[in-house]
């Protein structure tokens, strides 16, 4: 596995019909669709992604979706590499951000159907990486609609900094609407109301969504799915599997045995 894409889930899915429910990754999702459709939710606006049809979602970006025979291929690239082929190409740390959810090029399209054709055929290192590096290049250069600053995902307003903070030292333990609240200092009622309108959803889908992901890239590692879901909070095994089928559309037990390979 070339090192720019350690710990990189890949998806190689055919004729699924699933609705995810909203959630966000910390990665960007960037995937292919071959046959049938999904009709994805970004920002309360509704998206079709059809054959031949190429889906961008940028990093905590809040979406869901219901698919129907959809055959696609995805990817989760890091922040990380994509901030350092913006790096490499314009000399400046940045992260760059892209509003064409569903962008319809040919080219675009062929460079990934190569790429992700390479990697699942386990083809040399040093071709997997040139084609990524290519399509990825490509995607910066034509579709880049504003950057932010590396380290700022979120905008950076004061009531959202402390909640993430106070989330990220405390995921592993039992956060309280209260606890939150009084941290930024607001009553309950205008903290749920800042904090849906910032992020888009509201602080218990949030802390769920990113136990789940914290889990998503432990399981990764090769931590077990009993330790994993317990190192993020979750003290019922099943309760844990629930929502990781719901928000993700597919078992950690698959992500398990498949190790970064959904198929």
């Amino acid at each position: 596995m070339t090192k720019l894409l350690k710990n990189t889930l890949f998806e190689n899915v055919t004729h699924i019909n699933e609705s995810f429910s909203k959630h966000y990754h910390d990665t960007y999702t960037v995937g292919l669709t071959y046959d049938g459709v999904l009709k994805t939710y970004n920002s309360n606006k509704s998206f079709d992604f059809y054959k031949y049809s190429i889906r961008v979602n940028n990093p905590n970006e809040v979406h869901e979706g219901i698919s129907q025979h959809w055959s696609h291929s995805n990817f989760y690239p890091t922040i990380e590499l994509l901030s350092n082929l913006y790096e490499q190409i314009f000399f400046e740390k940045k992260i760059p951000f892209f509003e064409n959810h569903i962008i319809n090029d040919k080219v675009l399209f062929f460079k990934l159907h190569n790429f992700f054709d390479s990697f699942f055929k386990n083809e040399d290192e040093i071709l997997i990486e040139t084609l990524l590096i290519d399509s990825l290049s490509y995607l910066i250069l034509h579709f880049t609609n504003y950057t932010k600053n590396y380290n700022d995902i979120f905008d950076n307003k004061i009531i959202v900094k402390r909640s993430l903070e106070l989330i990220n030292d405390c995921i592993d333990e039992n956060i309280s609407l209260d606890k939150l609240a009084l941290n930024c200092n607001l009553s309950k009622y205008h903290f749920l109301r800042v904090f849906k309108k910032e992020i888009g959803l509201t602080p218990h889908s949030f802390i769920i969504n990113e136990r789940l992901n914290r889990a998503n890239n432990l399981i990764k590692e090769g931590i077990t799915i009993s330790e994993a879901s317990l190192l993020v909070g979750f003290n019922d095994q099943s309760h844990f599997t629930r929502n990781f089928k719901k928000y993700f559309g597919y078992t950690p037990t698959l992500l398990q045995k498949n190790s970064n390979i959904i198929l």
